[in-house]
């Protein structure tokens, strides 16, 4: 199988790291080689992170360049129209409609851009989804990463069992039904 390239990209403490462990661990169970990368800005303070996973019969490097992301999931608008560029011609952006103001927004040093999710749609195949609304409906507001985690994975080619299995195995253990029912509800929305 050629290689496969997804990009997780959201701000400090939105679950990049914990959907690229899901990630890694759904696409090693098929039996891939994977290669994760991982790239923190500021992420502690609520800056960029950018999580690149690759898997295919054999993936030489971790990094993914621009045009080549096949899925970029999104936790954050401005994070999708960030590293929009890095999509293929064919590919998917997955983006939690949410808005994160960064520092130089906070402070009065720039404005955040308005219609992003409009802007992209009008370039890119883009599905959006208020993912924290939804998670706030399910209960539990931490898990608006696994419902878009689920959008995403309609779009790869994992059954749906192994996604569930993966995640029972990552997620903490007093963690695991809200996060299964987070993950089938988006891929039910996807």
């Amino acid at each position: 199988m050629a290689v496969k390239n997804i990009m997780i990209v959201g701000v400090g403490g939105q679950g990049t790291l914990l959907t690229s462990r899901i990630l890694g661990g759904i696409t090693l169970r098929a039996g891939y080689d994977v290669k994760l990368s991982e790239v923190h800005g500021m992420a502690q303070r609520g800056g960029s992170v950018v999580t690149y996973v690759r898997y295919g019969d054999k993936v030489n490097e971790p990094i993914v360049e621009e045009g080549q992301a096949d899925v970029l999931i999104a936790f954050e608008r401005l994070e999708a129209l960030r590293y929009a560029h890095f999509l293929k011609k064919d590919g998917v952006i997955i983006v939690n409609d949410q808005r994160i103001d960064p520092m130089p927004v906070v402070i009065g040093k720039a404005e955040y851009p308005e219609n992003i999710i409009e802007n992209l749609s009008s370039r890119y195949n883009v599905l959006s989804i208020d993912a924290m609304s939804v998670a706030k409906n399910l209960g539990n507001t931490r898990t608006f990463n696994v419902i878009v985690l689920g959008m995403a994975a309609k779009h790869m080619d994992f059954p749906v069992e192994d996604w569930i299995s993966v995640i029972e195995n990552t997620v903490p253990a007093k963690t695991v039904e809200i996060n299964k029912k987070a993950f089938m509800t988006g891929y039910e929305m996807a």
